[in-house]
């Protein structure tokens, strides 16, 4: 446990070294190949493997910690030598299954995924899947692999293999310019499988022996499997969101999907540096506390972690809104990307924006759910939330057209945090309702302070009308950093807990968080 604030900062060093290689990654591509045909046609071919395997394997990767402290409990080592390579090799007999399907029937996945496609977008986005689509395999057992990280307390490992899978398709993306176009997804199918072979040595080392063993009439892979249906359908319901959205999307024209993804990215970004540190330290404690049954502890914990996303997303969605067109600027405007796809991408962006607090909440309150093992929950406020935000999509594209599918995607993504915290308030009655509602209220109002000053040192900065990107990054910092003060002293002001747990963080002071989590 004294470990905890140790692996949170460390974690959030590395995710943020690699999700800048992701950042960087988008930026070359379509500086590169431009926001059209063959940047559409590359997102759509690789987000296919990744929503169809990786909605499989992050379904799998949830229920698997508490199953493997489960097992390990009732049988030990060999117990759970046996669960993991059972749980592998299923895997790949599965992935491998889809892979095939999916080299078959590429054209049909890619009209599922963007129904206007046709000609020449169509011939493409369908050549580039028969070959990203083997990804699949790797993709699911990299999950598991990221589990048994995990578990063992390897949280660095993981977010590292970010690092060596965008450098590769970085190097495919200025290749696939010079030469063949289709050394792009090659890199990329590369990458992916990168991300499971950098794994392999550290599990080596730790302790794992692969074998061949496959049986379905094992208990806890039965256990499993009824654990992780309701987990695939949550975790598929997210990702059929992001299907329909780019579906829509197709029917706006070429560069519509680059738009929305790069907003998207920059959006996701933030929720993949600050969120997914939290989580992957976080979800396997609240597992093995519940295992144990020390409620008591969990408890804090699910507070504590909770009022730090409130804390952290907040001012970072108001500064985005406030300051999306200069951060799309930075971000992507320069060689084919021009001015008026970065009008359009900040458009989306400080929309999708709105809903930035509760993705982070969404991915927190799921993982205490999936800890309590209860998988249903998360499933039925998902699909609520899924219903909800197709809806909404279908009205508000007509009135706003890419903006409507990103403000579609926020709502839903806020109704989804509404209806999860009713339901834990159901399930464990008291887990600091009142003062996580007190945090949320001194976070908004320091955050919208903090965004008129931001806008105002923003406006007065750029007032000399002079341009290039130093110039445009001394402004962004020197904006940046006003709110920062701002909302740190405003917050520190009004008393906010988390402030000091959030120092305690940088400070690696990991003894005095375990103990706030513990006893407040």
């Amino acid at each position: 446990m004294s470990k905890v604030a140790k692996a949170t900062m460390g974690l959030f060093i590395v995710t943020m070294v690699s999700k800048i290689f992701g950042f960087a990654r988008e930026t070359i591509l379509v500086s590169v190949h431009g926001a059209g045909m063959v940047t559409d046609a590359f997102i759509t071919s690789m987000n296919i493997p990744t929503v169809i395997f990786s909605t499989i394997g992050s379904a799998l990767a949830t229920t698997f910690i508490p199953m493997y402290y489960t097992v390990e409990k009732d049988l030990g080592k060999e117990g759970t030598d046996k669960f993991v390579n059972n749980i592998f090799n299923m895997i790949v007999v599965v992935s491998l299954l889809l892979s095939v399907i999916g080299y078959i029937f590429s054209d049909e996945l890619v009209k599922i995924f963007a129904m206007s496609y046709s000609g020449e977008k169509l011939k493409l986005a369908s050549e580039f899947t028969r070959i990203m689509i083997w990804g699949m395999v790797f993709i699911g057992l990299s999950n598991i692999m990221t589990c048994l990280m995990n578990i063992n307390s390897k949280f660095i490992v993981p977010s590292i293999t970010g690092i060596p899978f965008n450098i590769i398709i970085i190097v495919g993306i200025y290749l696939s310019a010079k030469y063949d176009i289709r050394l792009m997804p090659i890199f990329t199918l590369i990458g992916m499988a990168s991300q499971f072979l950098f794994q392999v040595p550290v599990s080596y080392h730790d302790g794992y022996r692969y074998k061949f063993y496959i049986d379905l009439k094992d208990k806890y892979i039965k256990k499993t499997l009824i654990l992780v249906i309701p987990v695939f359908i949550g975790v598929g319901v997210n990702q059929l969101n992001t299907v329909v959205d780019r579906t829509l999307a197709s029917t706006l024209g070429d560069g519509i999907i680059t738009v929305l993804n790069d907003a998207s990215i920059l959006n996701t970004f933030v929720i993949g540096v600050f969120i997914s540190s939290i989580q992957s330290v976080v979800y396997p404690l609240l597992s093995k506390l519940s295992s144990e049954g020390n409620s008591k502890a969990a408890t804090g914990i699910i507070r504590k972690s909770v009022n730090v996303v409130i804390v952290l997303m907040v001012p970072i969605a108001v500064g985005i809104m406030v300051l999306s067109i200069p951060i799309v600027q930075l971000a992507f405007e320069r060689g084919k990307f021009d001015h008026s796809a970065t009008l359009l991408t900040a458009a989306a962006l400080s929309y999708y924006a709105l809903g930035l607090p509760a993705s982070g909440l969404r991915n927190i309150l799921g993982n205490v759910f999936y800890s309590f093992g209860d998988t249903k929950t998360p499933m039925r406020n998902g699909m609520i939330a899924m219903f909800m935000n197709i809806c909404m999509n279908l009205v508000f594209i007509k009135f706003m057209g890419h903006c409507g599918l990103a403000f579609a995607t926020s709502i839903s993504a806020t109704i989804c945090i509404l209806l999860l915290f009713m339901s834990l308030k159901k399930k464990i009655k008291y887990f600091g309702q009142d003062k996580i509602i007190i945090t949320t209220i001194k976070s908004i109002i320091s955050a919208a302070i903090m965004g008129v000053v931001v806008y105002f040192v923003y406006k007065f900065l750029t007032i000399s009308g002079i341009h290039g990107t130093k110039h445009l990054i001394k402004v962004l910092f020197a904006s940046v950093m006003s709110g920062v003060v701002v909302y740190g002293g405003a917050i520190h002001l009004m008393k906010v807990d988390e402030v000091e747990m959030l120092l305690d963080i940088f400070k690696s002071k990991s003894k005095q968080i375990v103990s706030k989590m513990r006893n407040k």
